[in-house]
């Protein structure tokens, strides 16, 4: 009998080739953005110090500056009156003239030195042949108070009458504050922080650590990670909005104009472009101590010139378009024009523009910068 020799063939398929890193296909380009996003999200979680610095400090500042210069009428002047024949007198009528002055006398030297310590406003001194001489310091606020104050209480116990008949009606209505002017700064400044030092440092660290060398290998592409990392910042921009500005409303009785929605819109352009500027900034950063360094640089100008603390139009106004160039400028007048005078966002393009053009040019270039070595 004859034998015949059959060939059979597998019918099971043979396993799929590995997938290309450089041709896969859309979706797991965003799979990964997601899963990248959630896991920094988890990460920002699990560090206290940033609940810390996101949420409770901006509070406590504000709470502390808004007591430090919170509205009240001036300090009576606090007066030195040099030593002299006629300086009992002149004490005397200082001080049933102006009640509640402080006024003592102290010899020449003594208050020369308290004035130049700013142990008191004003000295003065009564001649012998009855004329009065002042020493103040006009570029000093309380200086200057006190020298009007005292010359016009003196010049009123000498006789002297107002030609004119006066009325004077006092405003500190909410919106007119400093509080009113602080909070929309620090929220302005919160978001630059969140996104300068939560992605510029937050991207060094893993480099430091060779985190990044691990995502060489995958799919995902370098406009993915580096977005990823900007986007996960705004996932507590909500949260920070509306700690800082529900503490203001209820406990400074902060006015709140504007709506809600044009806020958080603008805050999110904010932090965004600042997102986008933080990992400009440490898109080669190998240490560090080095981002430290540059995030500091790029920063320090905008906490001088950008209005935080006190308005930047008290620099000479040559130099306020440059300043309204800078984005935290443009984001706290954007932030100040809509919380408290109601102006739409749609009447503030050119500031819009500002905090646009500083974010989409930072990312492009970032992202042309980047390396994961």
């Amino acid at each position: 009998m004859n034998s015949e020799t059959h060939s059979t063939t597998d019918p099971s398929p043979a396993p799929p080739a590995p997938p290309n890193a450089n041709h896969a296909p859309a979706q797991s380009h965003w799979q990964g953005y997601w899963a990248l996003l959630v896991a920094r999200t988890k990460e920002l979680q699990r560090e206290p110090e940033v609940v810390f610095w996101s949420f409770i400090f901006p509070m406590l500042l504000a709470l502390g500056l808004g007591i430090a210069f919170r509205d009240k009428p001036p300090d009576l002047p606090n007066v030195a009156i040099i030593n002299g024949p006629q300086a009992p007198a002149l004490r005397d009528r200082l001080k049933g003239s102006l009640k509640g002055v402080k006024a003592e006398i102290a010899a020449p030297l003594a208050a020369r030195n308290q004035f130049r310590f700013g142990k008191v406003d004003l000295v003065v001194e009564a001649a012998a042949d009855g004329s009065i001489h002042y020493r103040y310091a006009p570029e000093r606020v309380e200086s200057a108070f006190a020298y009007e104050r005292v010359n016009a209480a003196l010049q009123r116990a000498a006789g002297q009458k107002d030609a004119l008949v006066t009325r004077v009606t006092t405003a500190s209505e909410p919106g007119s504050r400093y509080i009113d002017f602080l909070i929309p700064g620090l929220l302005g400044m919160n978001l630059m922080n969140s996104g300068m030092w939560g992605v510029g440092f937050a991207l060094v660290d893993m480099r430091q650590r060779k985190l990044l060398r691990r995502f060489v290998a995958t799919p995902m592409r370098r406009s993915d990670f580096l977005l990823a990392l900007t986007t996960s910042r705004l996932v507590f921009m909500v949260a920070e909005i509306g700690l800082l500005l529900g503490f203001g409303i209820l406990v400074f009785d902060m006015p709140m104009l504007g709506s809600w929605l044009e806020i958080v819109a603008l805050s999110t352009l904010g932090a965004a472009s600042f997102g986008g500027i933080g990992l400009l900034t440490a898109s080669r950063a190998q240490k560090i101590d080095t981002v430290n360094g540059l995030i500091n640089v790029v920063m320090m100008p905008m906490w001088i010139f950008s209005g935080i603390f006190f308005s930047y139009e008290r620099f000479p106004a040559l130099f306020h378009p440059a300043m309204r160039l800078l984005p935290l400028t443009a984001l706290n007048d954007a932030l100040r024009a809509s919380i408290l005078e109601g102006i739409p966002l749609s009447q503030q393009i050119p500031r819009l523009l500002v905090l646009a053009i500083w974010g989409g040019v930072s990312f492009i270039v970032a992202l042309r910068w980047f390396r994961w070595n």
